[in-house]
């Protein structure tokens, strides 16, 4: 039996960006706001099954809230995060964009199905390495899910989808870029960290969004170089992809970080969302946490 002891690292930061998870023999392993099949199996003596795969997903999503400052919220920005995670593993960097978007309400939901891989831990969609198609299957699988989420929080706080920002983490961010691209409404703003898009070429025509200037949304995509989850190549891929379907994304690459977000990944998606929701920023509204 592998024993697992974690250390938060470093102690003293408000959001735990990444764990240094060590076993019994000595091997060192980063396990970065949500675990990864490919990361996290290395190491696992005897792999756990996954769930039985069925067609009916839950329908009722919810997880931790950060309250609008302002009486109503006037924005709405919804975490969707990695892969063996849940909502609180991303909920505590709306805390820091308060003072950027004073207005917003924040909300992560935990994804719908429970995870094999991480005891007490999410998924938007399993994930076996088995089958290539996996990933986009999932995708379409869990975005009526998602959108039926989004309509229930933007109609409770009288929202429509230019208020709406999606930010997402690993597989969150496929799932951001799939359901935000495809909305009847483009939203605001999507924001990725450390994913990639997932759409075969032969479906670009379902990307439909589009703003009231017949736009597509604005996208930044943020990724570390030495990522060895889902390699910073996944960044560039993406883009082109997003490219060649005549959707422009920004895109910044944090050097030496791995799987995760740093304080710079932070500070510009803040900064992003907030330019996104045509909010302006007083010098040193925002400083890398």
């Amino acid at each position: 039996m592998t024993d697992w002891r974690t250390t938060i690292w470093p102690p003293s930061a408000s959001l735990p960006l990444w764990y240094a998870t060590k076993s019994a023999k000595e091997l060192t392993v980063l396990v970065l706001h949500g675990l990864d099949l490919r990361a996290k199996t290395r190491f696992l003596d005897k792999p756990k099954p996954e769930p039985a795969d069925n067609n009916e997903m839950a329908v009722t999503l919810d997880g931790p809230r950060v309250a609008a400052q302002s009486t109503a919220p006037e924005q709405l920005v919804v975490f969707l995060h990695g892969y063996g995670a849940n909502g609180n593993d991303l909920i505590a960097i709306g805390k820091q964009w308060r003072k950027l978007m004073p207005g917003a309400a924040f909300v992560a939901p935990n994804a719908p199905e429970p995870c094999a891989q991480a005891p007490g831990g999410r998924q938007w969609f399993r994930l076996t390495m088995r089958d290539p198609n996996e990933r986009w299957t999932g995708v379409n699988k869990a975005c009526p899910v998602l959108d039926a989420f989004l309509d229930a929080e933007l109609d409770r706080h009288g929202l429509d989808d230019s208020k709406l920002a999606l930010v997402g983490f690993s597989q969150g961010t496929m799932l951001a870029l799939h359901a935000g691209l495809r909305r009847a409404r483009a939203p605001a703003g999507i924001l990725g960290f450390s994913g990639e898009l997932v759409a075969p070429p032969e479906h670009s025509d379902q990307v439909i969004a589009r703003m009231p200037a017949g736009k597509p949304p604005p996208i930044l995509l943020v990724h570390g170089n030495q990522d060895d989850v889902i390699p910073a190549e996944a960044l560039f891929l993406s883009a082109a992809e997003l490219a060649a379907a005549r959707i422009p994304c920004q895109w910044h690459l944090s050097i030496g970080l791995g799987h995760g977000i740093d304080g710079e990944g932070v500070v510009h998606g803040g900064l992003f969302l907030a330019k996104c929701f045509g909010l302006k920023q007083a010098p040193g509204a925002v400083t890398r946490p």
